[in-house]
C-alpha cells in the first residue's frame, strides 16, 4: 500500500504509534486520520574398522558449568527424531529446521504437541502480543512435553523493538485504504476528530490499495527512495528489556532482536545475557530493515545467528531485490557459520486456505535450495486456522528438495572461508571440513560428534554433508542451541574424559535401540575438553567405524 502527500482537510481516525528513546519509557503516539477508509592408519578392532586421524594440542582448560547428571547407560534422543530414524534411514532425516510461531490458533497443550509431532523444531513467542501469563503457560506447556513426551522444543522469544507503526484501532481489524483516498497523519493523541494542521500534521493520498492492519509497520518513501531514518531509537526498549528478564527467569534458549541498528546493540544484549542468565542463550539479530544491509557482516558476526525478516525489508528495499538479498544474506551467514532462518509469508494463503499456492511452494523450496538452517512460520501457525497443515507442507516441501539435492548433487560449489585465527580453531576447522568432504566421499551413514558446546557441530554443519550430524553432548543448552543447525541432531548423553569409552557406549546404546545395524558406516569426530583445571592435551579426532555384529 503506498500513499503519496497532498493537502488537505478535516478527516477521520486511524492510528499509528512511535515510541521514543527516553528513561522513562513514555510513548508519544502517531495518529493517522482517514477520508476513507554455516597420516591415516588402519586399525582393526573386534569386528570394527577404524581410520583414525589425531592433533594433539597444548592448551589450558577452563572449568565448564556441571552438565545435567545421566544414567550412564541412558541416552535421550527425541521422539520425533527416533520415529523418522527408524522409518526412513539415516539419509531419510530431515535437515532443514522449523520454526513455528504460537499464538491464539496454538497455544494449548494438544494444539503444541500437534505442533511438535509434525517437527517443530523451535517455538517463537512474538512479544508484540498476549500477556505475561499467558506466555507462562505456554512455556511451561513446552517443557512438559520436552519433559514427559519426550520432545527436543526450544523456546524462542522475538523483541517488539523501537518501530513506528499502525496502533490497534480497535472493531474492525483492519481499516481499507481505497485507491485516490485521503490520509492525514498526526504525532498528536486526541479522541473523535480534529482540523487538519500544517505543523506536524502530514497529508497523504493513496496510490496502492490495502489494508491498514493494527501493529502495521510504516515506512517513507520519497520519490521513489526510501527515507532515512534519523530517529535516534535505540534497538530495545524499557519493555524489552523486561521481557527480556521474563525469558531468562523461564529458561528460554533464544532471543530474536527485532529492528538491529548495529553490531553495538547485539554485542550488549549477548554481555547482558552472558552476565544474567547462569544458562546460554542465544541472540538471533533479526535483519529487516535498509541500514542492516549496510552494516551485514558485522551485525552477523556479533550475533549467534540471523533471522531473514522479508516482510518489513519488503518495506525498505525495492520488492524485485527481495531474492538477491536474502541470496546475499545467507551466503555471508554461512562464510561466517552463523545459522539463518527464513521468515515472513513463507505460506501466507494458509492463514485462510488448507492448500498453499504454487509460487509460495516454489519460494519455500528456493530457500532449502539455498541450504537455509530454518524456515519460519508466523501468521500461519499464530492465528491461521490450518497451522498443521502448512507446518506439514514445509516438511514435505524440505524432504523432496533435500532429496533431490542430494541425489542429483545439486549442492552449488562454495569455497569457505578460513573463520579460526588461534591454532586450536584452524585444526578444528581443518577437521570438520575434511571430515565432511570424507563422509560424503566415502558415503557414510551418519557423522558423530561428541561435543560440550557445539562448536565443532556447527562447523560440521556449515559444510552441509550428505550424511546426517548426531552431536552428543552432556549439556542441556548446547543441545537446545543445536535445534536451529542444519543436519543436527542432538542427543543427551554422560560424557567422560575417555574419548573412547564414550565412543563405545553411545554406539553400544543406539544399537541397543535397533537404530544402528550391521555394516552401518559412522564417521565420528570429537571436540569434548576434559573436566579439569590442569593443562592437558586436548585430542581432536576423526574415525571412521563400521559397525559389527559384535
Amino acid at each position: 500500500m503506498a500513499f503519496s502527500c497532498t493537502n488537505s482537510s478535516t478527516r477521520f481516525l486511524s492510528h499509528l504509534v512511535a515510541k521514543t528513546p527516553t528513561s522513562v519509557n513514555i510513548e508519544s503516539r502517531l495518529f493517522g486520520i482517514s477520508c476513507s477508509g554455516r597420516n591415516l592408519k588402519q586399525n582393526a578392532v573386534c569386528g570394527v574398522v577404524q581410520t583414525i586421524f589425531d592433533v594433539s594440542l597444548e592448551s589450558h582448560v577452563t572449568k565448564v558449568t556441571k552438565p545435567k547428571v545421566l544414567d550412564g547407560s541412558r541416552m535421550e534422543l527425541d521422539v520425533v527424531s527416533e520415529k523418522e530414524l527408524r522409518e526412513k534411514g539415516f539419509l531419510g532425516l530431515r535437515k532443514t529446521k522449523l520454526v513455528c510461531t504460537i499464538g491464539p490458533a496454538s497455544c494449548s497443550l494438544e494444539e503444541l504437541e500437534n505442533l511438535a509431532l509434525g517437527g517443530m523444531n523451535i517455538a517463537r513467542l512474538n512479544m508484540c502480543h498476549n500477556t505475561r501469563e499467558w506466555r507462562h503457560e505456554v512455556i511451561r506447556n513446552i517443557k512438559w512435553l520436552n519433559e514427559e513426551k519426550g520432545f527436543c522444543v526450544s523456546i524462542m522469544i522475538d523483541t517488539e523493538g523501537f518501530q513506528i507503526h499502525v496502533v490497534d484501532h480497535g472493531p474492525p481489524s483492519s481499516v481499507k485504504a481505497e485507491e485516490d483516498s485521503l490520509w492525514l497523519f498526526t504525532a498528536e493523541k486526541f479522541n473523535g476528530s480534529r482540523p487538519f494542521t500544517i505543523g506536524n500534521d502530514l497529508s497523504c493520498r493513496c496510490s496502492d490499495p490495502g489494508l491498514i492492519l493494527p501493529r502495521a509497520r510504516i515506512s517513507f518513501w520519497r520519490n521513489g527512495k526510501l527515507v532515512e531514518k534519523n530517529h535516534k531509537l535505540p534497538t530495545l526498549s524499557a519493555k524489552d528489556w523486561e521481557n527480556i528478564d521474563f525469558g531468562i527467569s523461564e529458561g528460554i534458549d533464544f532471543v530474536a532482536m527485532s529492528y538491529v541498528n548495529d553490531a553495538e546493540s547485539v554485542r550488549h544484549l549477548k554481555q547482558y545475557l552472558s552476565a544474567k542468565s547462569s544458562k546460554s542463550i542465544s541472540v538471533l539479530a533479526k535483519i529487516e530493515r535498509w541500514e542492516c544491509l549496510q552494516k551485514l557482516e558485522e551485525i552477523v558476526e556479533s550475533s549467534d545467528g540471523v533471522i531473514i525478516g522479508r516482510g518489513d525489508l519488503g518495506d525498505e528495499i525495492p520488492l524485485e531485490q527481495i531474492p538477491t538479498v536474502q541470496e546475499q544474506i545467507v551466503y555471508v551467514c554461512r562464510q561466517l557459520n552463523k545459522p539463518v532462518i527464513i521468515a515472513a509469508q513463507l505460506l501466507e494463503s494458509m492463514v485462510e486456505y488448507p492448500t498453499p499456492t504454487r509460487a509460495e511452494v516454489a519460494d519455500v523450496s528456493e530457500a532449502v535450495r539455498q541450504y537455509v538452517d530454518a524456515l519460519m512460520l508466523s501468521s500461519e501457525s499464530a492465528i491461521g486456522m490450518y497451522g498443521n497443515k502448512a507446518l506439514s507442507v514445509l516438511k514435505m516441501t524440505c524432504n523432496r528438495m533435500e532429496l533431490w539435492s542430494r541425489t542429483e548433487n545439486q549442492q552449488p560449489p562454495i569455497k569457505l572461508h578460513q573463520l579460526g585465527v588461534s591454532l586450536p580453531d584452524r585444526f578444528a576447522e581443518q577437521i570438520c571440513n575434511s571430515a565432511a568432504e570424507i563422509a560424503n566421499n566415502l558415503a557414510v551413514d551418519a557423522i558423530f560428534v561428541y561435543t560440550s558446546h557445539g562448536h565443532m557441530a556447527s562447523l560440521l554443519s556449515r559444510n552441509r554433508p550428505n550424511p546426517p550430524i548426531f552431536a552428543f553432548t552432556n549439556n542441556e543448552s548446547t543441545r537446545r542451541a543445536l535445534n536451529l543447525q542444519w543436519g543436527v541432531t542432538s542427543l543427551l548423553v554422560e560424557l567422560s574424559d575417555d574419548m573412547e569409552a564414550n565412543i563405545s557406549s553411545t554406539i553400544s546404546l543406539i544399537k541397543s535401540q535397533g537404530l544402528l545395524k550391521e555394516k552401518d558406516t559412522v564417521l565420528v569426530v570429537s571436540d569434548v575438553i576434559p573436566t579439569l583445571t590442569t593443562p592437558v592435551p586436548i585430542f581432536q579426532s576423526i574415525q571412521v567405524k563400521t559397525i559389527g555384529d559384535t
